[in-house]
């Protein structure tokens, strides 16, 4: 069984570049749209605790079954710990063998950006100029690098109410080629943007976007409201634009969607890309992309994984899974019983 730690998966993103692998990882990303209704299509199964959650994310196209666990806890910084951490496995669906594990919190980091990435090469105006970030968390840097591999956007507005998180920010992404100013609050980070990305930590029904700070032909990328009870955007901004989701069931319990009635039209972004429904229909319109993470995505991910680091020394072998000489003799791999006195 192959393996990516986390000291291996680094030095990938290092010596590869993480924009030209989120680029990559856009690429597949479509292809496995494309072929949505192959893939088995269940929400994910969370466990749900006042300070967090706890996330299984299963996922199978017939051929291989993929997982990930995935956690989030926006308390965990101020105790020394990361919000999300994650891992995951592909296995063969004809054996139930696991084939690779891979460490998933800078690969989930990569996924969430080229999801983004591919909402807004669908969706938003293709002479988009200027990208406005609300929250400045560990997501920022790769949703700018998915941002401007799809529509060369090199001019980035930040807000977060943590100052210095945005100037850390600014500091990580103007040597990689961004012209980043520091705003003081939403209004002011999104006043001339063409596409907004709202990816905030708090796991509250909160407004970081109100539809007044928005501007017509707008893309928006809302991808903090993850779990049941956190919102981020205005009610007015979801039930006046038009939404695109992932899985409308998943979408309903942990989205922007939260707001709405259970029967409200949404349109499964899928759709867009196999040509069944519309994407962008003007230049003026607002389109708000409720954006939550699904298997299908994660599924993709390990897979362009696997495949990019096959022979590398970035991927190595484990042994996991127990292979005795004998399939029916498992007993006869820990050896002779020791004899009773």
């Amino acid at each position: 069984m192959r393996f990516v730690s986390v000291t291996n998966m680094a030095a990938w993103i290092r010596e590869t570049g993480p924009e030209a692998i989120i680029a990559g990882m856009v690429d597949a990303l479509e292809l496995d749209f494309r072929r949505w209704e192959r893939f088995e299509r269940e929400p994910r199964v969370a466990s749900h605790s006042p300070i967090g959650v706890i996330e299984l994310m299963p996922t199978s196209d017939g051929e291989l079954y993929a997982f990930k666990y995935v956690n989030g806890h926006p308390a965990n910084p101020s105790r020394g710990f990361q919000t999300v951490t994650a891992f995951g496995v592909l296995a063969d669906v004809m054996t139930g063998y696991p084939l690779f594990l891979s460490e998933m919190t800078l690969l989930t980091a990569l996924r969430t950006a080229a999801v983004s990435g591919l909402a807004a090469r669908w969706l938003a105006r293709p002479d988009s100029r200027v990208h406005a970030m609300i929250g400045a968390g560990s997501q920022a840097e790769f949703q700018a690098l998915a941002i401007r591999s799809q529509l060369g956007v090199t001019t980035l507005r930040l807000f977060d109410t943590d100052r210095a998180a945005a100037e850390a920010t600014a500091r990580n992404l103007r040597p990689l080629g961004f012209e980043v100013t520091v705003e003081d609050s939403a209004a002011a980070a999104s006043a001339d943007a063409d596409i907004i990305t709202t990816c905030t930590a708090d796991k509250a029904n909160a407004v970081v976007l109100r539809a007044d700070e928005v501007r017509p032909g707008t893309h928006i990328n809302a991808i903090g409201g993850d779990c049941p009870g956190k919102t981020e955007l205005d009610l007015a901004l979801v039930r006046d634009n038009r939404l695109f989701v992932e899985h409308t069931a998943q979408t309903r319990i942990e989205g922007e969607l939260q707001q709405l009635p259970p029967d409200w039209p949404v349109t499964e972004f899928w759709t867009v890309i196999t040509g069944l429904a519309a994407g962008r229909v003007s230049a003026d319109e607002i389109t708000v992309f409720d954006s939550v993470g699904f298997a299908i995505e994660d599924f993709t991910a390990l897979r362009y994984t696997r495949d990019a680091t096959a022979h590398t020394r970035f991927s190595e072998s484990i042994d996991l899974i127990a292979e005795p000489d004998d399939p029916k003799d498992l007993f006869g791999m820990v050896g002779a019983p020791v004899p009773v006195a």
